[in-house]
């Protein structure tokens, strides 16, 4: 909710030097020329209007609070609390009374200093305070001598608020004397009221209601959104305390607040933030601070969360506990902070990824809250909803990188998971990038498929596969031995780029996987469509060595990290093809590893003279053999790969282990197991 303001104190005296006010000449029409009319139309002076006082608010209230709807019914209540929350944040007022009342009407009190209510040095007929009612751009907020940061600077809230009220009243408790003056529609209904002597009071009362003229009989103020908008003033200001009351009768209905509560929050942001985000996992503490935060120039508050459950979420910025919707120049300060300290934090742990970081990628998945203390802030527009104020950022940023720093170096545990998470989104960011590229080119021309791919002839994928196979050696046996109407071979060159520890520059710069994902045409991550994969299967067809099963884990890790929706619908699989070729007379058999090979020797062939044949590769393989062996339907076999999804956080532990960029997890997982290497090798 932004805010129009307008202050308790009196205009500041006419500059001396610059002489009383001289009596304007009154001027009269110039006579038309001979023969000479007032236009086709008519149009003379008599046409122009000159509106005066108030007049111009209730004629054009969309210039002032935006509009007429519920949002600027509201706007309303924000201009009149604002200007109770100046008096607090001045350190003038300790508590605020805000009273939801059965007419329809809301009170707003507070103990401040009151609205001078002597005659005014300019209109010496008027009291200061019908004049800040009455008198567009009148206040003493146009300098910081009686305020040293505050929401309003143009002077017209509460003017504003008295010209689209039905009624409105204003009752100043100040010098142990009460004083009491009643407007309608933005006019008098009589002069101050000395009403008498008061104890135990000090501080401005002003009570409204919404001019149905205006805003329609049937608006009003919901109790349940005042309440929010008072609750979130003390969240704004710790040093306040607001003293809510809702009448009976409106305590029943879809938007309904409580009948009493007491709004007063030590913990500020911090126990806001932690409050609204108690169901939502964190992938770190609340970072929280508070710098120079007593009401004077310069002061900053935040709290900042960032949440493991994707991007939803928010940055709600405020200057001088005024809302500011769309952000401004104090929230380019905080992202300018953040994404500073963290690429700073990444060069001294020397995380590599992180060169890619932007100022989004930090703030994708963080909830956070700014308050900002500005003096003379400047904004965008009457309803301030965007914070202009160049030295804003600079506050800002200075504040927040510097105890960012701190935190991230006393809590490296918590920030070397932050910084993994935003460094994915970062990745992530690069890749729907390099996909959105992909499908704009083959938008305007057919699709190019990698030149190395053997494509299948047939058209849809219902029944396709595709071979992935290492080497063109074994990309040439496979393409021969292969079914052509729905076989599909994509070689690879060697090893491919292990996507756990590569960052996502390396992985858009990697034309293997490129054409893969081409060859694939059905998008990554979140991006993933199954209705867009190319073939019904992938499979991975490595040799039967050392080597072909690590190709085979850079692969599926691929898979998993990169599209493990693919995984989920059943599509990936790992060829099986043998090791070894058994021969004795005219009978030849295949084993796929060493027991097996000695399981078929002992059925098949025992005592017989057997002729044992060892594939180096599938390259070495003729087509016949592979076809019979590997890529046949009848007589291959194949293994399906599967996410067990009943232990997802075990799974993405073990592939970041085993594959990801610290190289002392793999070290301590082959010193688990020596024992069992040693019986493979038989030490």
């Amino acid at each position: 909710m932004a805010k129009t303001d307008d202050l308790f104190a009196g205009a500041p005296s006419p500059d001396p030097r610059r002489g009383a006010a001289r009596p304007q000449p009154k001027l009269k029409p110039a006579p038309l020329p001979s023969g000479a009319t007032a236009g086709a139309a008519g149009y003379t002076a008599a046409h122009i209007e000159v509106l005066e006082g108030l007049e111009p608010v209730r004629r054009r209230p969309g210039m002032y609070i935006g509009g007429t709807d519920e949002k600027a019914l509201h706007h309303l209540f924000a201009e009149v609390i604002d200007n109770a929350m100046d008096e607090a944040v001045a350190g003038h007022a300790t508590f605020i009374a805000v009273d939801a009342l059965a007419d329809g009407s809301v009170s707003v009190t507070d103990n401040g200093r009151g609205i001078p209510v002597d005659p005014h040095p300019k209109f010496p007929d008027k009291s200061a305070l019908e004049v800040v009612m009455t008198t567009l751009h009148s206040g003493g907020k146009f300098d910081s001598k009686v305020y040293e940061t505050s929401g309003g600077l143009h002077g017209v809230g509460v003017s504003v608020v008295n010209a689209l009220s039905e009624s409105l009243d204003v009752e100043v408790a100040v010098n142990q004397r009460l004083y009491r003056q009643s407007f309608s529609r933005g006019l008098p209904l009589g002069p101050l009221e000395e009403v008498g002597p008061v104890h135990n009071r000090r501080g401005t009362k002003v009570r409204f209601l919404p001019d149905p003229q205006i805003f329609g009989e049937g608006a009003r103020l919901q109790p349940g959104r005042l309440y929010r908008m008072a609750r979130s003033k003390a969240y704004l200001f710790s040093g306040v305390e607001i003293r809510w009351t809702c009448a009976a009768e409106l305590l029943d209905g879809a938007d309904a607040a409580p009948e009493r509560a007491t709004l007063h929050f030590p913990g500020g942001l911090k126990e806001f933030l932690a409050t609204a985000l108690t169901e939502r996992s964190l992938s770190a503490e609340i970072f929280a601070g508070v710098h120079n935060k007593a009401g004077g120039h310069g002061g900053v508050e935040w709290a900042i969360a960032w949440t493991d459950d994707g991007d939803d979420g928010f940055c709600r910025s405020y200057c001088n506990t005024i809302p500011t919707p769309e952000g401004g120049t104090h929230e380019l300060g905080l992202r300018g902070a953040l994404l500073r300290a963290l690429k700073g934090y990444a060069e001294l742990t020397n995380f590599k990824r992180a060169s890619i970081l932007t100022a989004e990628d930090v703030m994708a998945g963080a909830c956070a809250m700014l308050s900002a203390f500005i003096r003379e802030p400047e904004f965008q527009g009457q309803t301030k909803e965007r914070l202009a104020s160049p030295e804003a950022a600079r506050i800002v940023e200075a504040a927040v990188k510097d105890a960012f720093d701190h935190w991230l170096a006393a809590s490296p545990q918590q920030a070397n998971r932050l910084l993994e998470a935003v460094v994915q989104r970062g990745e992530d960011r690069l890749r729907r990038r390099q996909e959105k590229e992909v499908a704009r080119k083959t938008a305007t021309r057919k699709l190019r498929l990698p030149g190395k791919l053997a494509d299948c002839s047939q058209a849809g994928s219902k029944g396709s596969e595709l071979f992935i196979v290492e080497g063109d050696s074994a990309g040439g046996s496979a393409k021969q031995a292969r079914d052509r109407a729905t076989q599909a071979v994509l070689p690879l060159r060697g090893k491919i780029l292990n996507v756990a520890s590569a960052g996502a520059d390396k992985l858009a710069q990697n034309q293997q996987l490129a054409d893969l994902l081409l060859a694939l045409g059905c998008g990554t991550r979140s991006r993933y469509s199954d209705a867009d994969l190319r073939y019904d299967r992938v499979v991975v067809m490595t040799d039967a060595d050392v080597d072909g099963a690590h190709i085979a884990s850079l692969l599926m890790t691929f898979f998993y990290r990169e599209l493990p929706e693919l995984i989920r619908h059943g599509h990936l699989f790992l060829a099986v093809p043998p090791l070894y070729r058994l021969s004795h007379g005219g009978e030849t058999l295949y084993a796929r590893d060493d027991a097996h090979k000695d399981e078929l020797i002992e059925k098949r062939f025992k005592g017989k003279k057997v002729e044992i044949g060892r594939f180096k590769g599938l390259g070495e393989m003729l087509p016949a053999q592979l076809r019979d062996t590997t890529m046949a339907p009848a007589k291959r076999t194949l293994l399906r790969v599967a996410i067990d999804e009943e232990d997802g956080e075990g799974t993405r532990d073990a592939v970041d282990r085993l594959m990801g960029t610290k190289p002392e997890a793999r070290f301590r997982f082959i010193q688990e197991r020596a024992a069992f290497a040693g019986d493979l090798i038989d030490i």
